[in-house]
Formats: C-alpha cells, structure tokens, sequence
C-alpha cells in the first residue's frame, strides 16, 4: 500500500511526484544484533514518510528520513540528519526548524537547558531567514516557535502553547499527514497535565487512526497510537497497530521497545521480555556520542520488571549486574537516572530482600547529576527506608522518608507537579511501614490508605513499567501482617486490576483468600501464579503446587 501525504497547494507538482512511497533506510543504523535473531536479514527501515518538503529535490529523501526518526524519538539520530540535510541544501528552511524539534521531547520526562531553548529559538530564525515557501511549513514553524518564544517560560505552559499551534495547523491543513500526527502528539503532551486527559488521549487516537487508514507503514500513526493507549483504559486497543511498530522500524530501539508499553499494562511478560531483548541489543548501536544511550535502559528496566513479575531472579540479577559493572558513561539524561535507581530497588524490593533493600545506596552511581531528578533519586530511598522498616531500623526508615518528603518539595517547587505526586505516593508507602515498625498500626494503615487514594488518581508515567511497590499492594501486605485477610484480599485484587500478572500481588491474593478459608479463590490465585510464574526461582512456587495438590 502506498503511504501518500497531501501536500500543500503551492509545492510544485514535479516534487510532489517523487517517492510516492519511501521505504526509509538509515545509514546510522546497523541491524546485527536484531537481525541475526531472527535467522535473516532485513533492511533498516524506518517506515513511509512523504513529507513534501520545499528544498532542493537532492535532500528531499533525506529530509522523509530525519523526520521519520522524529517520529520514533530518536532525537539525536535526527537531530544529526537534519543538520546533514542543512548541509546539503544551505537554502533549507525546514532542515532548522528540524534541528529545533529535536532540541525538546514532548512526552519524555527530559526538559531542555537554558542552551537548548536559545538554540532552539535560533534555529527557528535561521528558517524565517532562509525562507520556508508553503502555509504548511510556516504554520510548523509557527507552532515550533510558539514553544521556544519567551525565555522564562516554564515547560508545561512551552507545551501548551506548542498544542495550540498545532491545532491551529491542523485545522488549516486537515488533510496533511505530517501535521496530523504532530498535531496528535501535542494532544499526548497536554493530556499530561489535563483535568481530563482521557479526552485528549481519545482525540491523538482517532487522528492517528485516520492516518494509519491512509499509511500504515508511517512511524509517527504507529508510535504515536502506542502513546494514546498507553492509559489504564485504552491498553487493549488497536493491538494490531501496536504489533506491526516492529515490521515498520525493525533496527529501531524505540519501535522494538514501545509495544511493551501496552504489554506491561497487560501483564504479558514473554511479550515485555522479547520486546525489549531485541530493543536492548539495537540500542547498544545507538550511543549517545561517547555515552550509552538511555535507551538501552530503558530496555533494561522493562526487561528487568517483566522477569521479576515471573520469578526469574536470575535473570533480572544478570541485567542489573551488567548495568552496574558497564564501565562505558551513561546518557547524562533523567531516563538513565531514572533507570539506574530503579533497576536495583525492584530487584530487592520485588524479592521482599529487605536487608538488601536497607543496604541500598542511593544517589548511586555517582557520575549522575541526581540534583536535577528528584523522582529517580526517590526512589533509592525508597527501597532503602523500605529495607529498614522492615528489619526493624525506623529510625533509618524516617530518615528516608524526610528525604522523599524533600524531594517531594523540590519538585513541586520546579514547577513539576507531576514528579511530585509519584513521589508521595512513595512517601506515603514508606511512611506506612515504618509506623508499622513502630508499632502504630492504626497510623500505618490510613498512611497507606491514602497512598491508594492517590495513586488511584496518578496514571502510569511512561518512563517506568510500573511501581516498585504500588500502593494497594503494600496495603494488602499490611493487612495482611495485621491479620484480616479479607481485607487484604480486596486490596491485591484492586491493584491486580490495575497492575495485571504481578507476581506478589497474585501471591498475596492467594495466601489472603487461604487465610480467610476462601478455599476457591485461593486455588484460582495459586493456579494464576503458576501461570504467571512457571518457573519461577522463589520457595512461593512450591507453596501454589502444594496448595493445589492438596
């Protein structure tokens, strides 16, 4: 099928003949690791993009080539691209305002520096100044510029203002795929902050349909859908969608990687560990100039919540082993602070290892510029103060959770409100257990009763596969120690709803329903773990088996 894009009235025809379809083939990427695993090659396609841009016909493929790695956020492969199309064409307009949209990543937790919005805003000057020739590309560039005027700006309201501008671009070119999925990625970026952001994730989801109709092989419809159902409610739709990402860009880290984002939702663990086993390896051809990409991390995390969630210790303890052992610098990025907390507070908070826990440093590794993430420092502390509750050293459990409370602070305080919220979640958990640990039951369990309450009201942030300790199962395990059962029964069975085929939250289920003397429900857990977690290394699977024998 051809993926055509409507181009603007004023581009010439004879450019808009060419490359009705462009099967995309980037030279910056190599298809070994990918490729061998599937027992034969395959080109390095990044999907079908016709852009139909007003430069010079020699750059006008490599121009369809940066923009569709836009579309997969490979922001530093195409920022690259767009500077060679720059070079190649001086007279380029468009190839700045390229350079510009790499320089911010609507939906990832980065935010860009003081330098990158300066360059930004030159970038989009230098394209005023060389011309951009159609009412397209001067309503992108006016939704670009839109984001990066006014320097004091802070991120969310860049982003609205970025949104606005390309709905008005939108409406001005309703037919034009290119403006179409930009225009639902702002979507995605407002429903961030928006009091009801169902109703923009419903929106970027019905305009990325239209254009998946129209070019099912074009990167931005298909990564872009993955974001729209990347919410509690829309994980089970256009699967379809979600599955062809890999045909589309098979050498691409992001593509092999963002499926597991629905798959995570789902509880599909062999398809979360495929996924990002193959992402992981494309990854490692991607640095980050002399750095590991964050992207390979981002792989990992996923990797290492998925065989935790089935019991495969050995494996999550090989990743977080090599990540901690890879001598090579890592992206100086929010993910890969992010990543680097979070892989060994699973490891030993999902294994209920709390002597490990308490003996977690955070802040860790030291080459990180922690001060600017305050979500990922928290959740080292985390672990750690949950470590300590439970063996018994509140003291240090209180310290930790002055340390969330800080960190709550200093986000909400930057402006990012949002950050602040996961964090007290945390907060909330840890200080849960450790008045627990001091014997205040009654205080422990409205501690953790109002972690739920607000992490009911929290949606899933992209960056992470899931909680490393979500609330109603911390409040299910409390209840549990406190002996009411049923109680507990009801809190695993709320968080497996939202947070299907977790391990210890099909466990806790199972071990609550016995000691309520629900003899049904109990099997009907045990016989799910054992689907969950055939294989699983930990003493719980002997436990199922010996529960459902008798």
């Amino acid at each position: 099928m051809r993926c055509r894009t409507a181009s603007a009235p004023d581009l010439p025809a004879a450019r808009r003949a060419r490359g009705l379809e462009v099967l995309l083939v980037a030279s910056v990427l190599v298809a070994g690791p990918v490729a061998a695993q599937g027992g034969h090659d395959h080109a390095d396609a990044l999907g079908a993009v016709e852009f139909g841009v007003s430069c010079a016909d020699a750059v006008t493929g490599d121009f369809d080539q940066a923009v569709a790695l836009l579309h997969h956020m490979q922001y530093v492969e195409a920022q690259a691209a767009f500077e060679a199309v720059a070079a190649a064409d001086p007279a380029c307009g468009m190839a700045h305002w390229g350079v510009a949209m790499t320089r911010f990543q609507p939906l990832w937790p980065s935010r860009p520096s003081a330098d990158d919005l300066q360059r930004g805003a030159e970038d989009l000057a230098r394209a005023r100044a060389l011309g951009v020739r159609t009412d397209r590309e001067r309503a992108l560039v006016a939704a670009a510029e839109a984001f990066y005027d006014d320097p004091e700006a802070d991120w969310w309201t860049r982003l609205t203002r970025w949104a606005e501008g390309m709905a008005e671009a939108h409406r001005a070119h309703p037919d034009d795929v290119e403006t179409a999925a930009l225009y639902a990625l702002s979507q995605l970026a407002v429903a961030q902050t928006a009091p009801d952001r169902m109703v923009h994730h419903a929106q970027a989801a019905r305009v990325l349909r239209g254009i998946y109709d129209r070019a099912p092989t074009h990167p931005g419809a298909v990564h872009y859908t993955v974001h729209a159902n990347d919410v509690d409610a829309r994980a089970g739709e256009s699967l379809d969608v979600v599955r062809s990402y890999s045909e589309i860009a098979p050498g691409t880290p992001h593509a092999l990687h963002m499926p597991s984002h629905i798959f995570v939702r789902l509880g599909e663990w062999p398809e979360v560990i495929g996924w990002n086993r193959r992402s992981a390896e494309a990854a490692l051809q991607f640095p980050a100039g002399d750095a590991v990409s964050h992207h390979w991390l981002h792989a990992l995390d996923y990797l290492v919540y998925a065989h935790l969630q089935r019991g495969e210790d050995a494996a999550a303890r090989a990743w977080v082993d090599e990540v901690a052992s890879r001598q090579d610098p890592y992206q100086g990025t929010f993910i890969s602070a992010f990543h680097l907390a979070a892989m060994p507070a699973r490891y030993a908070v999902e294994r209920r290892a709390w002597a490990e826990a308490a003996a977690l440093e955070p802040r860790t590794p030291v080459s990180v510029a922690w001060d600017r993430f305050w979500w990922a420092e928290a959740l080292g502390w985390l672990a750690r103060g949950l470590g300590a509750a439970h063996t018994g050293d509140v003291a240090e459990a209180e310290r930790a959770e002055a340390r969330l409370a800080a960190l709550r602070e200093a986000a909400a305080d930057a402006g990012e409100a949002g950050f602040a919220a996961y964090i007290e979640v945390d907060r909330l958990v840890l200080a849960a257990w450790a008045a627990h640990a001091a014997g205040d039951h009654d205080r422990a369990e409205a501690l953790a009763r109002e972690a739920v309450t607000r992490e009911a009201a929290t949606e899933k942030h992209p960056v992470t596969p899931g909680a490393v300790y979500p609330a109603q199962e911390a409040l299910g395990d409390l209840l549990l120690v406190h002996e009411r059962p049923r109680e507990a029964l009801a809190a695993y069975e709320g968080s497996l709803t939202t947070w299907p085929g977790r391990f210890n939250s099909v466990l806790g289920a199972a071990r609550a329903a016995r000691a309520a003397g629900l003899a049904v429900e109990a099997q009907t857990h045990y016989r799910t773990l054992l689907g969950v977690a055939p294989a699983a290394e930990r003493p719980a699977l002997a436990e199922a088996r010996a529960a459902l024998d008798g």
